[in-house]
């Protein structure tokens, strides 16, 4: 009868601290749910997550213009057309060479504009909404409005994400087995 007592108080256990993670975890582990979601449709929303790649005059980078230039005509580009006050600072280059074009995304405000690396020509500028959502996701947001460049906020609200969400699947494990295991012992104890 012990072994059958210890397990059902351990089921209890589990069905708390279960309980009571899902209500304090209930509206992050949805915020997460939902903008995870929006994140893996991201290239398949038609532009209007992700801004479509173009495609350049060139594939290859002999005909290119110089980085720098590229750099160059997407800061002018975003004076000139966008904003003349915000930060220009840029965050990433990321060149495609197998679509001929540069895409110059800017740190502090979410746009992109896209370059043809052979003509310098501008393809397209948009918001990438998918960088704010995923700022937002995994709460690096919160570092980029408190101007915590280390990342704290976004490394304690991961760990403490990551680790409720391990202690819920595994609570949520032994509430699915656990039940199973108590009819396996009243059967051994008839």
């Amino acid at each position: 009868m012990q072994k059958k007592e210890k397990a059902v108080k351990t089921l209890r256990i589990f069905r708390k601290v279960h309980r009571l993670t899902g209500i304090i975890l209930f509206l992050f582990f949805m915020f997460i749910a939902i903008t995870g979601l929006i994140l893996g449709w991201k290239k398949h929303t038609g532009g209007l997550i992700l801004p479509e790649t173009m495609k350049g005059k060139s594939k290859s980078l002999t005909e290119w213009l110089p980085i720098d230039s590229v750099k160059s005509i997407s800061i002018k580009f975003f004076r000139e057309n966008i904003s003349a006050t915000e930060s220009d600072k840029i965050d990433r280059l990321d060149i495609r060479p197998d679509k001929g074009i540069a895409k110059i995304v800017f740190a502090d405000n979410y746009w992109e504009i896209q370059v043809d690396g052979a003509t310098g020509e501008v393809l397209s500028a948009e918001i990438r909404w998918s960088d704010f959502i995923e700022n937002l996701h995994d709460a690096s947001y919160l570092d980029k409005v408190f101007g915590i460049e280390s990342g704290t906020i976004k490394l304690i609200y991961t760990s403490v994400m990551g680790v409720a969400l391990l202690l819920f699947t595994i609570t949520g494990f032994w509430l699915w087995a656990g039940p199973k295991r108590l009819r396996k012992l009243k059967t051994e104890s008839v």
